[in-house]
């Protein structure tokens, strides 16, 4: 095998903390949407997320670190701990400049800031942690991890929401062509304190259906809106020749090919960018439609954005011409988390040779022409998938995901 590899990964998610509890839930269509309890939600008019609610960060930082870290940034360091322990990975496995991280968040340190301005609003300037001059910023999981795992090669942050996720694993695979050996890359979000809940409810896509099981639908004909979720994912990206020579004990597929687009602005007769991101990551992997076993779809659980995504897939491979699933209708969409996270669920696909399902999603429209994988998982011969995400204000990313083996 050549090129970039994925030799560890891990997750951090609302129905499972690490890569094989987060799968066993996948498969077994545990839901992780409940009712936000962080804080009194009764009064918002969407009251539901996914929560990581069995997350000890005491167990996981040290208590030099938890004041001066926001619940995001704890999930990250978490997750990045356990995915370098995947890969077998630590401070003395390369020279340190030979090792990067490329994280990506779309909502920053949300808690930890709001917590801080109340301090600064009811108390005075002189009450405001010092770690706020930090502990907000979308770069910080990027440094906090760079730190503790003295990785202090190439490092990057990336804003894109939904998209920043796979935009990430695209800049790292960037990084490792250009001739760093390893880089740590994903994605991990949390915004699920009063702030961050309205700041997300003023998008007006969040789903205010009063049912958990029917509030996120993607591709249901009664697709209502989305859930917001929580967490992330990272995966450790090697130059092939590089984890051969360091005894990688595992590789669980390779990052074929990546592309990402932008959307023409609203009232444009020109197309969305979504198909040609599928496209351009086809391309660069080298493979054509028919190559694809699986797609791992962005589902945004809005009919207009769900009516554009299954338009785009029927164009690039034909009604129902490959399966399609959305598994992050279990968790809902954890803005740059969610990416990762359907990486993740692919490269375990390919493992397992088990597509997840969408759970919850019932009455798929005819006219989307979709393959859409309903009810339980479906056993079949997976070397090969496309993940999608799309952001707000038009970002579209596309990941291409083979086989240790094809």
């Amino acid at each position: 095998m050549t090129g970039t590899v994925i030799t560890g990964m891990s997750v951090a998610a609302p129905i499972g903390l690490g890569t094989e509890d987060f799968w066993r839930s996948v498969v077994a269509g545990r839901a992780g949407i409940g009712p936000l309890d962080r804080f009194d939600a009764s009064g918002y008019p969407a009251r539901f997320a996914g929560q990581i609610r069995d997350f000890d960060a005491a167990e996981h930082l040290s208590g030099r670190l938890l004041p001066q870290t926001d619940v995001s940034t704890r999930y990250a360091l978490a997750v990045a701990e356990w995915a370098l322990a995947d890969a077998e990975v630590g401070p003395d496995t390369l020279a340190d400049y030979d090792m990067g991280v490329v994280v990506s968040s779309a909502q920053g340190g949300f808690d930890f800031t709001h917590r801080e301005f109340h301090k600064l609003w009811s108390q005075g300037p002189e009450y405001v942690s010092v770690y706020e001059s930090f502990a907000w910023f979308y770069a910080v999981n990027t440094g906090q991890i760079s730190i503790r795992h003295k990785m202090r090669g190439p490092g990057a942050a990336l804003v894109a929401e939904q998209a920043g996720g796979l935009d990430a694993i695209g800049h790292a695979r960037r990084t490792v062509r250009l001739g760093t050996k390893l880089v740590l890359g994903g994605g991990v979000d949390s915004a699920f304190d009063p702030w961050g809940w309205a700041a997300q409810l003023a998008g007006g896509r969040v789903s205010t259906v009063a049912d958990p099981a029917r509030a996120y639908l993607p591709f249901d004909r009664d697709a209502a809106g989305h859930v917001p979720g929580e967490g992330g994912a990272l995966l450790v990206i090697e130059d092939a020749d590089s984890a051969r020579e360091r005894g990688a004990r595992q590789v669980y597929g390779s990052v074929a090919g990546y592309a990402s687009t932008f959307d023409p602005k609203p009232g444009s007769d020109r197309p969305a960018g979504l198909r040609r991101a599928a496209e351009l990551a086809l391309a660069d992997a080298g493979l054509a439609a028919s190559d694809i076993d699986v797609v791992f779809a962005d589902g945004a659980g809005g009919a207009d954005l769900d009516r554009v995504e299954a338009e785009a897939l029927r164009c690039l491979f034909g009604a129902y011409g490959v399966p399609v699933t959305a598994p992050k209708s279990l968790t809902g969409r954890m803005a740059a988390g969610g990416g990762p996270v359907d990486l993740v669920a692919a490269l375990l696909s390919m493992r397992d040779g088990l597509v997840p399902h969408t759970a919850h999603t019932r009455h798929v429209p005819e006219d989307y022409g979709l393959d859409l994988v309903l009810d339980e998982p479906r056993v079949a011969q997976v070397r090969s998938a496309l993940v999608l995400a799309r952001g707000r204000r038009g970002f579209n990313s596309a990941v291409v995901l083979t086989h240790p083996d094809f």
